[in-house]
């Protein structure tokens, strides 16, 4: 139980819950680990549990009509997911697959609603990461609509590495079939928008991990 708490008190969703309140949940979550490339729902599953990552990485994503997979985000240690399904009662509405080994809380659709209506500061906070994911989402539409797969792809380097400060590095090691899925384009394009990007140093590749050198281009 100890651990769990502990756990729990990193989350941002239960920040502001006392230490009580902290154990009450507990009480209700079940820890369980998943091997890499896991898939935990799919599109159109029914909605039974909601998950924090304790440890690893998931990926969310669509697939679109041609099977096409697209991942939408990439969450990790402390973040959640499964929310939305269990508060509106509709299916899974994208799949998540694990990206590594992770180690996640569990916690059953019953007691989730419970733990909402109890506790209204984890209301809150959901209310505000689901704002801040409205947010994040709008401005991957916007950059579909109206950006080329170059300013795709600069956008989506400079998010992951958290900036374009000259030699900030990429964590994740990244294959361009995952950029291209998280940037709605061919892996051939992908594959020639890296190429130009580090022949003309903005970016150096070593061990799938990329450097960022120089503000990127979002159109060529």
């Amino acid at each position: 139980m100890s651990e769990i708490i502990e756990q729990l008190k990193k989350v941002p969703l239960f920040e502001s819950l006392s230490d009580e309140e902290l154990e009450a949940v507990g009480q209700v979550v079940k820890l369980k680990s998943f091997p890499k490339n896991t898939i935990l729902f799919s599109e159109g599953d029914e909605s039974d549990s909601f998950y924090v990552i304790c440890e690893g990485r998931v990926n969310v994503g669509i697939n679109d009509e041609e099977g096409k997979e697209i991942i939408l985000s990439r969450l990790g240690p402390n973040e959640y997911f499964g929310e939305m399904a269990l508060m509106d009662g509709e299916p899974r509405s994208a799949f998540v697959m694990t990206k590594d080994a992770c180690r996640m809380m569990i916690i059953s659709k019953s007691d989730f609603k419970k733990i909402l209506s109890s506790k209204h500061e984890v209301m809150l906070n959901l209310l505000k990461e689901l704002q801040r994911r409205l947010r994040e989402a709008n401005k991957k539409i916007e950059s579909l609509a109206l950006m080329d797969v170059y300013g795709r792809v600069a956008r989506l380097l400079i998010q992951l590495a958290g900036g374009s400060d000259p030699g900030v590095q990429i964590k994740d090691k990244l294959t361009h079939q995952e950029i291209a899925s998280m940037v709605g384009a061919s892996r051939e394009m992908v594959s020639r928008v890296i190429k130009d990007l580090t022949n003309d140093g903005y970016i150096s590749i070593r061990r799938k991990r990329i450097t960022i050198h120089k503000n990127l281009p979002y159109n060529w």
